[in-house]
C-alpha cells in the first residue's frame, strides 16, 4: 500500500509520511510538523489514520479512527468487546474515543528513519491497522449500533475472523 521506491532522508516520518501519501493522491492534512491525517477508503467505511511524532522518545503513534457511531448508552458492552478483541491482537491494541464515541485501532513504534527497511515498516504498520479495523467492523456494528451482547457477536463471527 505504501511502498514506493522513494529515498528520503528527512530525520521525520510525518514528512516521510505525508511524501508517501501524497504521491498516491490520498486526502491528507499536515497538522504541524508532528501530526498528519490521512482519509483512507475501506471496504465497510472510510477510515482516518492519524500519526503523531515524539521526537525526544523516537516514537511514531498510529490511530485508525473506525467511523462507527454508537447508538448504545451501554459502554459498559464497549468496554467488554475491546478487552475480548485485544486478547487475540498480536500488535496494536483497540481503545474508544469516548469524546466522539468511536473505537479506534492504536500502535505506537520506535522508529529509525534511517533503516533501510523504514517504508516498509510504515506500510505494514499501515496495512495491521486497516486489515484490523475492517475485519472487526461488523463486530463493531453489531455491539455499537445494534447493542448486541460482544460475547455472542464475537462466536458467532469466530469462523469469519479466523
Amino acid at each position: 500500500m505504501l511502498q514506493t521506491a522513494l529515498n528520503f532522508q528527512g530525520t521525520n516520518p510525518i514528512d516521510i509520511l505525508e511524501n508517501i501519501f501524497g504521491q498516491k493522491s490520498f486526502d491528507l492534512e499536515r497538522r504541524g510538523a508532528n501530526e498528519i491525517v490521512v482519509e483512507l477508503k475501506g471496504k465497510w467505511d472510510n477510515m482516518l489514520l492519524f500519526f503523531a511524532w515524539e521526537e525526544r522518545l523516537k516514537c511514531l503513534h498510529m490511530s485508525c479512527f473506525v467511523n462507527i457511531e454508537n447508538k448504545t448508552c451501554d459502554k459498559s458492552r464497549i468496554f467488554e468487546l475491546l478487552a475480548l478483541v485485544n486478547e487475540n491482537l498480536w500488535l496494536g491494541h483497540f481503545s474508544y474515543w469516548t469524546a466522539h464515541d468511536l473505537p479506534i485501532f492504536k500502535h505506537s513504534v520506535i522508529a529509525d528513519v534511517a533503516d533501510a527497511d523504514f517504508e516498509s515498516k510504515l506500510s505494514q504498520m499501515v496495512e495491521i491497522a486497516v486489515n484490523e479495523c475492517e475485519q472487526l467492523y461488523p463486530v463493531f456494528v453489531a455491539v455499537l449500533v445494534q447493542n448486541m451482547d460482544p460475547k455472542q457477536v464475537l462466536f458467532a463471527a469466530s469462523n469469519v475472523l479466523q
